[in-house]
């Protein structure tokens, strides 16, 4: 089975566990109508952030628009035409360390933007790899995949915090009761673990979208072995010059993390690891 399709594939097979374990625990937890009402504010929190969060996000770091005499506008609209997208939207973010995000709704509500530092630490080829990952992420519609996932996510979250509140409050646990307080066991070991459970899905559907982005780009350029070589660049970089501003919440967005992550956090990464992603791109064989 080609690559692309097992990570299509792969996304959808862990979409379809998330809502599982949204369904499961919410007719546990919360019945219909806590499931209701989970979803109910779920759907609306991330609906604005489906519509907004890339205003935001250029907002918070600092991103100004550039117009055509730029080179990274060109580069980005040659990409965009092999790639059969609309023209997104170009920035640039001023600041040192080395990445790049896309984001926006949709093929036509989208916006690539780079680092200052990435424009100087990469060749030509190295960077039209970069571009075709990110305008991938725009075609393989990654940020309505992203926010479905985090809509599951959050109603899995909020049950738990509902089934926590039944603790606290010993709600259908009663002192002579040896199966209430079972029960108040059973519902807060669930309440702890199903978010984590949720989490850990989230954070592989997105691993998994990154690996798709990666072939995706590769295959545009026909240029593997370059985008490779910016990866590792950007992760020596970032080691050693993190990003000054922004926030964590938002490096699932950029090729590479531009926060360094050490110790347990690793695991938890939105993306997978350097070493794992230039393996995969060097065998691909182009």
């Amino acid at each position: 089975m080609d690559s692309m399709l097992k990570n299509q594939l792969k996304t959808v097979i862990l979409l379809g566990l998330l809502t599982g374990l949204m369904l499961g625990i919410g007719q546990l937890l919360g019945g219909k109508v806590g499931l209701m009402i989970a979803l109910i504010f779920a759907v609306m929190m991330n609906l604005v952030s489906y519509f907004f969060s890339d205003k935001l996000v250029l907002l918070m770091y600092r991103a100004q628009e550039v117009g055509k005499d730029h080179p990274l506008y060109t580069e980005v609209a040659s990409l965009a035409h092999a790639a059969h997208l609309p023209m997104p939207r170009v920035y640039i973010i001023p600041t040192g360390t080395p990445n790049a995000f896309a984001t926006g709704r949709n093929p036509h509500h989208a916006a690539v933007a780079a680092t200052e530092g990435i424009l100087r630490i990469l060749d030509k080829d190295e960077l039209r790899g970069v571009l075709a990952h990110e305008l991938s992420h725009v075609k393989n519609r990654d940020i309505l995949i992203a926010t479905i996932a985090a809509t599951i996510a959050g109603v899995i979250s909020s049950i738990a915090s509902m089934a926590q509140w039944a603790v606290i409050f010993g709600v259908g646990g009663r002192d002579e009761d040896n199966n209430g307080l079972a029960n108040l066991v059973g519902l807060l070991f669930l309440a702890i673990l199903t978010p984590i459970i949720a989490t850990i899905i989230q954070l592989a559907i997105s691993r998994s979208r990154e690996y798709l982005a990666d072939e995706s780009g590769a295959r545009l350029t026909k240029n593997p072995e370059a985008l490779a070589r910016a990866l590792e660049k950007i992760e020596r970089s970032v080691m050693h010059n993190p990003m000054p501003f922004g926030t964590e919440a938002t490096s699932s967005l950029f090729i590479m993390n531009p926060f360094t992550t050490k110790g347990l956090f690793a695991l938890f990464s939105t993306h997978p690891m350097t070493e794992e992603r230039t393996k995969r791109l060097r065998a691909m064989g182009i």
